[in-house]
């Protein structure tokens, strides 16, 4: 069928079969399908929708438009499993589950990506590590998941490149938001990546890609119920994001914060909690534990024996990143040169954040992307965080300490921070941390 046809069908409502959506992919893949027409599929699907059988098949299509990692050759002793989050800010999970699973047993092939807008990217924090290698061959990438358990790197350009293509024509023709589009566009990259089960943190709230509980619940049951469809066992999270997740945003902070956690000193109870919630549910799905209770047990031993430090430490060292990392991060991650903290206007409580203004304070600093081609200035941000029902006031505690390269930056940055945050008189009562899981 010719590409415009299939877009008159999927225009007009009809079902489109996996046959058909997987020679439009391929079309996508190999420049048959111009940008005009992909742009005006997905305009058609962002109306129309697509059915259940369709999504798994688009699912594939895109999966199949590249490389397929391939791992049973290598006799891993045990399965290969992964991650993935919506994004946030603050969002440094991955930098602690990673090497917790590989602690465990698992084989983690986690392929990351970059910070766009208000969000950060787990690939960006792991570039702020000198001489880190963010894209491996594929030679490199299986000998560290065999030989460490673990791999946090970014997606080369032979994994589904059929997303590649159409996100960046769904970025510009304001169909992004397309449950259909962003649940293949997910999955297709970790179907790709060749995995046995995964855990997906699905985040709601100021600080989210999906805001409403509602938008977030829906895409949470989208992604479990067409990973399973397309042989993927898969369990979601429904995490809250209407504060910083941990005590840092910026690439550096939170590679020094989440390294901390690491070597065993005090965690930000949030943090950790929904690290520990995935890393318990994934290991159960894998069957690397009877059930999510023994796999907390097996997920907070990782960290109080320092396997999970240990994974960490050699999964840096064979990625090309210093050995001593772990022990000395200040010996190598940048630092800012103005640090001074940030006091609310007036004493009070912090009665509800503006994740996304904190986001956003961080991008002004530098420290985020507004266009894919930005640089990133991996040093600058914010720790010391306050979250919500904290007391602040001036000269008390501070609403975060900043960390910025100019002063023009420092005074930008202060400025949004201090809009992103209402003071009240009484402490908010919180949400729920994880308020739902589906799978």
């Amino acid at each position: 069928m010719l590409p415009q046809e299939i877009v008159r069908a999927k225009r007009d409502g009809q079902p489109l079969d996996a046959a058909t959506i997987q020679d439009f992919v391929r079309g996508i893949t190999d420049g048959r399908v111009s940008e005009s027409q992909a742009a005006a599929f997905a305009m058609a699907v962002f109306f129309r929708g697509m059915s259940l059988d369709e999504r798994v098949a688009l699912t594939r299509a895109m999966r199949d438009s590249g490389t397929v990692m391939e791992w049973k050759s290598l006799g891993l002793p045990g399965p290969v499993i992964d991650k993935h989050s919506t994004g946030g800010v603050g969002d440094k999970v991955s930098l602690i589950l990673a090497p917790m699973l590989a602690a465990c047993g698992g084989f983690v092939p986690m392929v990351s990506g970059r910070g766009l807008g208000h969000t950060g990217g787990t690939l960006d924090k792991f570039e702020s590590i000198p001489g880190y290698r963010a894209k491996p061959d594929n030679e490199l990438l299986r000998q560290v998941v065999k030989e460490v358990g673990c791999a946090v790197i970014g997606a080369t350009d032979d994994i589904a490149p059929a997303d590649k293509r159409l996100y960046a024509i769904r970025d510009v023709t304001a169909t992004v938001e397309s449950l259909d589009l962003i649940t293949a566009s997910i999955l297709s990259k970790k179907l790709a990546a060749g995995l046995d089960a995964l855990v997906m943190d699905v985040k709601f709230g100021t600080g989210a890609f999906m805001q409403r509980f509602e938008d977030a619940e829906a895409l949470a049951d989208s992604i479990v119920t067409v990973s399973m469809g397309a042989g993927l066992p898969a369990v979601a999270l429904l995490t809250d994001m209407n504060e910083v997740l941990g005590r840092s945003a910026g690439n550096a902070l939170e590679m020094r914060e989440c390294l901390a956690i690491l070597r065993g000193e005090a965690a930000d109870p949030r943090l950790y909690e929904v690290t520990a919630a995935l890393a318990a549910d994934l290991l159960a799905l894998a069957g690397l534990a009877p059930d999510a209770a023994a796999g907390r047990v097996m997920a907070d031993r990782s960290i109080a024996s320092g396997a999970a430090a240990e994974r960490f430490a050699r999964m840096v060292a064979a990625l090309g990143g210093p050995a001593d990392l772990l022990e000395q991060p200040d010996r190598h991650l940048e630092s800012a040169p103005i640090v001074r903290p940030v006091f609310a206007e007036r004493a009070g409580f912090v009665g509800a954040i503006d994740t996304r203004g904190v986001g956003m304070a961080v991008v002004a600093l530098g420290g985020g992307r507004t266009k894919t081609t930005d640089a990133i200035d991996f040093a600058v941000g914010f720790d010391d965080v306050a979250g919500l029902g904290d007391a602040v006031g001036p000269g008390e505690r501070p609403l975060a300490i900043l960390h910025a390269r100019t002063e023009a930056q420092a005074e930008e940055a202060e400025r949004r921070l201090k809009a992103s945050v209402t003071v009240t008189d009484a402490a908010p009562e919180r949400g729920p941390l994880i308020a739902k899981r589906l799978g």
